[in-house]
């Protein structure tokens, strides 16, 4: 089989957002296999969240800008 159901699942763990740590403690091996294995996934999900953080950033400085969120509450 080329693609384990254990890779797979170790994938969506990373996918769904759970800690590497916690990811690689499920698996039973160290945060270097977990990292050496799963590199695309992690990238993956690192990528996803600064977009997901700067889209959020963006929105609350429009909000801040048109006077809906004032800095100073």
């Amino acid at each position: 089989m080329a693609y384990s159901p254990r890779h797979a699942g170790v994938s969506l763990w990373l996918e769904s957002n759970v800690s590497p740590a916690e990811v690689a403690r499920r698996a039973g091996h160290s945060i270097a296999v977990l990292f050496r294995f799963q590199a695309k996934a992690i990238h993956r999900n690192q990528a996803a969240e600064v977009r997901r953080t700067l889209s959020l950033a963006g929105a609350e400085t429009l909000r801040v800008a048109a006077g809906l969120c004032p800095l100073d509450q």
